[in-house]
């Protein structure tokens, strides 16, 4: 006869023990350290154009260090405490692309990005969201996840940018020739990963994987 209130009692006690874990998770300092940090990268973005127009190539090029330390920090956060929020999925890559685009602008507009270049990184990323806004008009709600060239190509771009700014401060011969192959790599990447990505999508339609119009899949 006790073993209803036995139940109910476990019962309790369960959702008791899941309120108190959810009440910590939510006074845990931690839990938006990643969203925090991809913040303050975007914060850094007019501080770092401010330094390059005044030609403080030092200060700049410490504030780009900064803000991949945090963008490496943040991802390591988001999984070692297993805080991967739909908010942070959005803003760190628009935080990335903000600072990158934001940069190779200003180092173009003082010359030391050539006009090629910085017109290619951008005739690509209004491409992809191009082709992203028409297939997910076609197919529905669809997930982008960045190719292996894609990160290449946004590896490549902030190495280009690093040692951009590093050559306004030492002359070696080092960085000349690093800046030379990083540019280079940049624009190489950049057409490769871009013409990649189009030939993903292209295989991706309803067509090509005889899925329905309003199924969720996703792009490597």
């Amino acid at each position: 006869m006790m073993r209803p209130a036995t139940v109910a009692g476990a019962t309790s006690v369960s959702g008791l023990h899941a309120m108190a874990e959810d009440s910590t998770d939510r006074l845990n300092p931690l839990r938006s350290a990643p969203n925090v940090l991809t913040l303050l990268r975007i914060c850094l973005a007019p501080f770092l154009v401010s330094a390059i127009l005044d030609k403080r190539f030092e200060i700049s090029f410490i504030l780009f260090l900064v803000a991949g330390f945090t963008d490496a920090l943040d991802g390591l956060l988001a999984r070692v405490l297993h805080q991967r929020t739909v908010l942070g999925q959005y803003l760190d890559p628009v935080a990335d692309k903000l600072l990158l685009s934001t940069l190779f602008i200003v180092l173009t507009y003082e010359g030391l990005i050539p006009a090629r270049i910085t017109a290619l990184v951008f005739g690509r990323d209004v491409g992809i969201l191009f082709v992203s806004a028409i297939l997910y008009a076609a197919v529905g709600r669809r997930e982008f996840r960045p190719s292996i060239l894609g990160k290449a190509n946004t590896l490549a771009q902030v190495m280009a940018v690093a040692v951009v700014l590093l050559h306004q401060i030492s002359g070696a011969t080092w960085v000349v020739a690093l800046r030379l192959v990083a540019l280079d790599l940049t624009m190489i990447l950049t057409v490769v990963s871009g013409l990649h990505y189009a030939w993903i999508a292209s295989h991706r339609t309803p067509n090509a994987t005889g899925g329905s119009p309003g199924a969720k899949q996703t792009t490597p």
